[in-house]
């Protein structure tokens, strides 16, 4: 079981003032305390657009259109969306066909823009629950009050 509070405990004593720092370590956190995933990082919202940006895993998709896959549908309807099985959820982007289950999750920066979003994929089908979906909304918002950065 994931220790969503360490992980929350030890982001606040993040103090870097670049996003992109901010980012890579947070990815490589959740990285190495999260049980059972084979990618964590994140995308950046520019315009009508998905950027690859910090993360931990596979080589990724680079780009991704809002409204498109499991990301895009996040950024378009802002809000998280948990898939138990993403074979099943219709026009799915897969990067890395050993992921079954994922959480996207929002992330807006601390002027409350949206500002991109945290992506979280297992090799586990059902992985991820309304427990981490509570958690990682929390471990976001903690994210977005420390990015300065706008798209």
């Amino acid at each position: 079981m994931t220790d969503y509070k360490m992980i929350l405990e030890t982001l606040k004593y993040f103090d870097e003032k670049h996003d992109v720092t901010l980012l890579s370590n947070t990815s490589a956190l959740l990285n190495e305390y999260m049980d059972n995933i084979n990618w964590v990082g994140f995308y950046i919202l520019d315009k009508d657009t998905l950027y690859l940006g910090p993360f931990q895993g596979k080589v990724a998709c680079t780009l991704i259109k809002v409204g498109k896959g499991v990301c895009g549908t996040c950024i378009k309807n802002e809000e998280t969306i948990l898939v138990e099985n993403v074979h099943e959820f219709p026009g799915h982007i897969a990067c890395d066909s050993a992921s079954n289950s994922e959480i996207c999750v929002p992330l807006y920066n601390k002027d409350n823009i949206l500002y991109g979003l945290l992506d979280i994929d297992s090799p586990l089908l059902s992985r991820f629950n309304n427990e981490d979906k509570i958690a990682l909304e929390e471990i976001a918002k903690e994210i977005g009050v420390r990015l300065n950065g706008c798209n």
